[in-house]
């Protein structure tokens, strides 16, 4: 696997999982109980990005060691997807 495709392969999953992680650990106007006129009361109190960033680079770097491991060095591919259930007979 050369480094542009570890690279690619990297940034989609980083982007993905981005945007799984940003409703964990947010607080909204409601929670807080102070809501700015204007906006509805289930908005974002503050902005969490520093953590959502730090945690999505944590999840996606476990998320493609796995991958890495899997493919590269037991060899698993998108061709062994159909052979990993059971057969049909």
């Amino acid at each position: 696997m050369s480094w542009i495709s570890i690279a690619a392969i990297y940034f989609i999953l980083w982007w993905v999982v981005l945007f799984a992680m940003l409703p964990f650990g947010v607080r909204t106007q409601d929670d807080e109980g102070d809501v700015t006129l204007g906006t509805v009361a289930s908005a974002p109190h503050g902005p969490h990005m520093l953590r959502a960033v730090i945690r999505t680079t944590i999840v996606a770097s476990v998320i493609f060691a796995g991958f890495y491991i899997a493919t590269v060095y037991y060899g698993f591919s998108f061709d062994d997807i159909p052979r990993i259930g059971p057969s049909a007979r």
